[in-house]
């Protein structure tokens, strides 16, 4: 019996990725009524939990870290894509497109995910347990990558208004391709075990002795398998977003709620993969998934807009406001605190979802 159920997931999650790639195709661009929203929307939560699926088994084959670089690396390469692609179609009233993406991630998964990880894993354990070293230097990288691209802007006076020149925006960009680089390279090379889920005693875990490897061919074609249900994933909540959006102004609410809405279903696959790995008291995982997902957000959507502005009309507009700096120092310092133990109590990620419903809160009553 469990061999056959295990057989239908394998099967199920291997065909909900292609239908999501093929509603996808007769959806794209379209208005779409009622009845297909909803039939969008299940498809879609079909595709994410199907991202979930594909990328633990890669992340089984290859391990950590690396697992979690797949996932958050792939998200935020198709969401780059994406939000270059709504650039070229929004011209001015697209100009915060990128800022409000970069930072909604931001705050998603440094508070929203990383606080209801630690707060299942302590709930669920006594104690959430992490490796403080290679956590803190994610927090560091995110940290610095965040005030370059967001904080920087607002204050520089090379340009009117919140945006940099367009040397200042080459050297973000630059600077943030360095940072990411070199954090990918101490995370998966010269200092992998800094990154890897510990014991209560502080043992390093380099393997997860439950279940036997899947095969290369198998991890090959869920490779494959996670490329298409996260382009199902972001493409259908892009096809989803008019109707969300005629939903938040009909509700009164600012237009970057949109934003705030559309960024909670794109990282969707890695908050359920973070919270699986939290309730298997892999914290450090979990950080992985959630601190590795704002970096490289910052990290490639930067580069990514800077370049895409050499061709697109229109300002670029980064930095955040006075209201929004404040949410990201309180959240860098709340977050540092919380690392340094190297372990969290249910408050630690009661703080940050609190942080995290403030950010909310703010976004629907600036």
């Amino acid at each position: 019996m469990l061999v056959r159920f295990r057989s239908l997931l394998t099967q199920w999650t291997s065909v909900v990725p292609v239908i999501a790639l093929v509603l996808l195709a007769f959806t794209w661009g379209r208005d779409l009524p009622g009845a297909v929203v909803a039939l969008v929307t299940v498809v879609l939560a079909g595709a994410v939990l199907a991202a979930v699926h594909h990328a633990e088994v890669i992340a089984h084959r290859v391990g950590e870290p690396f697992g979690s670089l797949v996932l958050a690396v792939a998200v935020t390469i198709i969401e780059v894509a994406l939000i270059v692609t709504l650039m070229a179609d929004g011209g001015d009233k697209s100009s915060t497109l990128a800022r409000d993406t970069v930072f909604a991630a931001v705050m998603i998964t440094c508070n929203g995910i990383v606080g209801v990880c630690l707060l299942v894993a302590s709930l669920r354990h006594g104690l959430a347990v992490f490796n403080a070293e290679g956590t803190g230097a994610a927090l560091a990288t995110v940290a610095t990558l965040a005030t370059l691209s967001l904080v920087f802007p607002t204050f520089t006076t090379s340009k009117p208004g919140p945006e940099f020149s367009t040397a200042q925006l080459t050297f973000a960009a630059l600077a943030s391709l360095v940072l990411y680089g070199l954090f990918v390279t101490t995370q998966t090379m010269r200092h992998r075990d800094y990154f890897l889920p510990i014991t209560r005693q502080g043992k390093v875990i380099d393997v997860d002795d439950h279940a036997d490897a899947p095969s290369a061919r198998t991890t090959r074609i869920s490779l494959g398998l996670l490329a298409v249900a996260l382009v199902g994933v972001v493409g259908l909540a892009k096809g989803v977003s008019p109707t969300i959006e005629s939903g938040v102004e009909a509700a009164g609410m600012p237009a970057a709620v949109v934003g705030v809405i559309i960024a909670l279903l794109v990282l969707l696959p890695e908050t359920i993969a973070a919270l699986r790995a939290a309730r298997r008291d892999r914290v450090q995982t979990s950080l992985n998934l959630a601190l590795g997902s704002a970096m490289a957000s910052i990290g490639l959507t930067i580069p990514a807009v800077a370049l895409a502005s050499v061709w697109l009309s229109g300002p670029l507009v980064l930095g955040l406001g006075s209201t929004h700096m404040v949410l990201l120092a309180l959240t860098v310092v709340v977050s540092a605190l919380t690392v340094v133990p190297g372990r969290a109590t249910p408050l630690q990620g009661g703080v940050h979802l609190v942080l995290f419903a403030a950010y909310l809160e703010l976004a629907i009553n600036p």
